[in-house]
């Protein structure tokens, strides 16, 4: 069909090995998908015991995306990858074998940071082999792998408990250890460190592009400094510290950027939304007396419309400006939360939950390709860590303060939520331009050709 060939077509082999990577590890993503069954079930722990170890490894993976951001900068994309699935691989094992409460929240917490860990080194690989032309559509399969290997462990994880709970973790382990292996064979290291010219005081310099070293202000760089625009140096997160290389770059560099950080912001606006539709709406159906069957059969509706329709989504947002596309799905998050004010029946969930996740579906590839941009290439990882924060942060949040809100204010909860969704959309709207203007002066400094004697841009 032609729209599969406009979405899959010119992408390289790097892309592919990484894409296969992520399917192979969200097929076998077993174990921590049901712990809450299995500490309840098989080590009879109670439902707050077991939610507050399913808490323990959402805190890891906070911690796992800020070290997995910084390690993929100064380590290589590669070899985090390798050591986040590698050591998960060994903690899965463990998990499954472990038997006291404490010891199975210890190694949660790890699990947690391991699996989060390799997700910043993806992304920042991704955009170091991909043009930005077609980063789009690489971020939007991406998006599709993730939930079409999360759809399929759903189906499998139930039938294999149904025996062994220690095969899920066994199977998990083994799962994680193949996609380690995938990478270490098949996908070659993408971050490249280019060095610049000795400096006049014969120290050799490193520097992200957009970053000044300091050195631009000596005589050599004059003329450099004249061929750049003169906003580029006022709206860069700049380091003035001179001979600084980019591995000691830590991340007050990014934690400055507050362009950067408004649209970390509004994703976890998003994420917050998002974790809605996957806590409380379960609660929100018991209280209309709906069966957990009702429940798992609106889950199950939107995995399925991400797998049948997110190949569809490039070719349907097209051209258009990113903060439009996502405008349009923070509106569509708002139409679909709101509707469950009205929601007392199974039919009006599922065209509720329909809507938010065509929303969902429309922000992922626009989501990713800003966070390309907005990167200098030298932090790719830092920041990516960074915005892969706002993921575990809003499973922690939206589940708290999502409850006391369905508590306290009933379905007027859901109108909040549809409140939040259109202060996101006016938000994107109203930060779009500053963004932009970012994100074209971080290419203008990227693509400027580099003098050989000035060692102020790497």
């Amino acid at each position: 069909m032609r729209f599969v060939r406009e979405s899959v077509a010119g992408l390289p082999r790097t892309f592919w090995m990484l894409f296969s990577a992520m399917l192979v590890n969200r097929v076998g993503a077993f174990g921590m998908l049901l712990l809450p069954i299995y500490l309840t079930t098989a080590r009879g722990a109670s439902v707050a015991v077991a939610g507050l170890v399913v808490g323990a490894y959402g805190a890891g993976g906070a911690g796992g995306t800020l070290l997995g951001g910084v390690l993929a900068d100064r380590w290589g994309r590669k070899a985090t990858y390798l050591a986040g699935t590698s050591v998960a691989a060994l903690l899965m094992v463990g998990l499954g074998l472990a038997r006291p409460i404490w010891l199975i929240a210890t190694l949660a917490a790890a699990v947690g940071l391991a699996h989060s860990l390799p997700g910043p080194a993806v992304v920042a690989a991704i955009v170091d082999v991909l043009p930005e032309a077609d980063r789009s559509r690489a971020f939007n399969l991406q998006f599709w792998a993730f939930n079409m290997g999360g759809a399929i462990a759903a189906a499998l994880a139930g039938v294999i408990a149904e025996f062994s709970f220690l095969a899920l973790f066994l199977i998990d382990a083994g799962m994680t250890a193949v996609t380690a292996l995938l990478v270490w064979r098949l996908v070659p290291e993408t971050l490249r460190r280019e060095r610049t010219a000795t400096s006049p005081v014969g120290a050799a310099t490193t520097a992200p592009p957009g970053i000044d070293t300091g050195l631009s202000h000596r005589k050599s760089g004059i003329q450099n400094r004249r061929d750049r625009p003169a906003s580029i140096w006022r709206r860069l997160p700049i380091n003035r510290t001179a001979d600084r290389s980019a591995d000691r770059v830590g991340l007050a560099v990014v934690l400055r950027d507050r362009v950067f950080l408004t649209f970390v912001g509004l994703t976890f606006v998003l994420a917050l939304l998002t974790v809605q539709g996957q806590s409380i709406l379960q609660l929100a159906m018991e209280g209309d007396g709906l069966r957990p069957s009702a429940y798992g059969l609106v889950v199950s509706l939107g995995g399925a419309m991400i797998v049948v329709g997110q190949l569809f989504v490039p070719r349907l947002i097209g051209a258009r400006r990113h903060a439009v596309v996502l405008a349009a799905a923070f509106a569509l998050l708002a139409v679909g939360y709101s509707t469950v004010f009205l929601a007392d029946r199974l039919w009006v969930y599922v065209a509720a939950a329909s809507v938010w996740t065509v929303g969902q579906m429309l922000a992922a590839p626009p989501n990713a390709s800003i966070i390309a941009e907005l990167a200098p290439t030298a932090l790719r990882g830092r920041y990516q860590g960074v915005f892969f924060l706002v993921f575990p942060a809003a499973g922690f949040v939206a589940p708290s303060v999502g409850g006391w809100s369905l508590q306290h204010l009933g379905p007027w909860h859901w109108l909040a939520c549809g409140a939040l969704g259109l202060l996101g959309a006016a938000g994107h709207l109203w930060t779009a331009r500053r963004r932009e203007a970012r994100a074209a002066s971080i290419r203008a400094v990227e693509m400027t050709p580099q003098a050989t004697d000035e060692p102020a841009f790497a």
